[in-house]
């Protein structure tokens, strides 16, 4: 389950290195990350405590009532002629009690109950951590891409700041143009200090989760903009039918009905019995005694219990029908942003960008042939900026869509891992 989600983000996250170096740096896959999670995070290894404390329950649970060992004396130290231990009479005995109703069975069914029910709760703690460690790759790679978005500006800008001097050099345009352009230069180098800083946060962030203080790595992989397609909504929502959550729901309902059978065994009542040895010392006499007992009214006792019992097995189908319900509508919810997000990232790199950057290369030349102002061409590099960060916010909100989806169902979800935007 743990490569599931790996395999399928690792296709979809993006790479950076945030700096030109002359090594190439290390670099961190999702794999890599999820399995150091997997092996040092401490919320993962409780799973297997508390199957070891429900095992112990278990065993617990499989003992049947103890005997119970007994010495009794009386007329001792009386008057008379009970003064002393002359008159003494002394009884060993051993009691115990005898089950009915098939007690013994029902708290083991109780208790094998609660460890079947331990697997699914594990497998959702399993996932909700993959999310966990998927969700911080991904903003390293958001970060990332911020990065690379705000060099591409810094270039552009760094053109215009060339042609300006030439301009105002030449005396064909004022020093205020030169002036907004380096303005615009520094904005746009502020946007990558900027990305530069998030993504050390966001490196430590992820780093944090393996109880490490430094991060031993400068790089993750994949691509941002590369959305498979999904399997329809349908096939989806039959997946859910095995998502853990509802399985961890079906143990839950079969704890409660092994509750119900503990409640209905309490209406036959137990039999206590004791037999042992009785000696009278005046008379050095012996004799066995035995005896049983029996509460009364044990059926009309038990009879809450079972109604409790009851009550709580028919508030479990409500409770699995009604989280169905709410899987389902997140499930929808998700595939719906991820399909449209998919949709605005693909038409963005395929319609608008291209538009835009032949724009802004025909309103550089027109602007250093004094065709068009400064601010005509500022704008078109502002707005094939502005496209591309819309772009990247679309991808990034079907990323996280997308781990969404990969963790209320479990499953690998790409129908074709080759088909993406490019």
């Amino acid at each position: 389950m743990w490569k599931h989600l790996a395999a399928l983000a690792a296709l979809v996250i993006a790479p950076c290195a945030l700096a030109q170096v002359a090594s190439p740096p290390a670099r961190l896959t999702l794999d890599a990350a999820i399995d150091r999670v997997a092996r040092i995070h401490p919320g993962l290894r409780l799973p297997q405590l508390q199957r070891q404390a429900a095992q112990a329950r278990f065993d617990s649970a499989g003992f049947a009532p103890p005997l119970v060992f007994g010495v009794e004396m009386e007329n001792l130290l009386g008057t008379d002629e009970s003064r002393g231990f002359d008159t003494a009479e002394t009884t060993v005995s051993l009691a115990g009690v005898l089950e009915r109703g098939g007690k013994l069975d029902a708290r083991r069914a109780v208790a094998q109950a609660n460890i079947d029910a331990l697997a699914p709760q594990r497998e959702i703690l399993r996932l909700d951590m993959m999310a966990e460690v998927a969700r911080r790759y991904l903003a390293i790679t958001a970060a990332a891409a911020q990065w690379r978005i705000a060099q591409e500006d810094i270039e552009q800008r760094r053109r215009a700041v060339d042609a300006a001097r030439l301009r105002l050099n030449a005396g064909a345009s004022p020093a205020s143009t030169l002036m907004t352009a380096q303005a615009a230069l520094a904005q746009a180098e502020l946007d990558r200090d900027r990305a530069t800083q998030v993504a050390r946060a966001a490196r430590l962030s992820l780093a944090a989760l393996w109880n490490e203080r430094e991060v031993d790595f400068d790089a993750v992989s994949g691509d941002p903009l590369r959305l498979p397609s999904l399997q329809d909504l349908g096939q989806l929502a039959d997946l859910l039918d095995r998502t853990p959550e509802l399985v961890a729901i079906a143990g839950g309902q079969r704890v409660r009905e092994a509750q119900l059978q503990l409640a209905r065994s309490q209406q036959r009542a137990d039999v206590s019995w004791q037999l042992g040895l009785r000696n009278n010392r005046s008379g050095s006499d012996a004799a066995i005694v035995a005896g049983i007992s029996m509460p009364l009214g044990s059926a009309r006792r038990a009879e809450p219990e079972i109604r409790a019992a009851q009550a709580d097995l028919a508030m479990g189908a409500v409770e699995r029908e009604g989280r169905a319900l709410q899987l389902f509508a997140t499930l929808a919810e998700a595939h719906g942003r991820y399909e449209v997000a998919r949709l605005e990232v693909t038409r963005m790199g395929s319609d608008v960008l291209p538009q835009l950057q032949r724009a802004e290369e025909s309103a550089a030349t027109a602007w250093r042939a004094g065709a068009i102002s400064y601010l005509e061409w500022a704008q078109l590099q502002a707005m094939r900026i502005e496209a591309r960060q819309r772009q990247l916010d679309a991808a990034l909100s079907a990323q996280t869509a997308l781990i969404e989806i990969q963790r209320l169902t479990g499953q690998a979800l790409v129908a074709n891992a080759n088909e993406g935007t490019p």
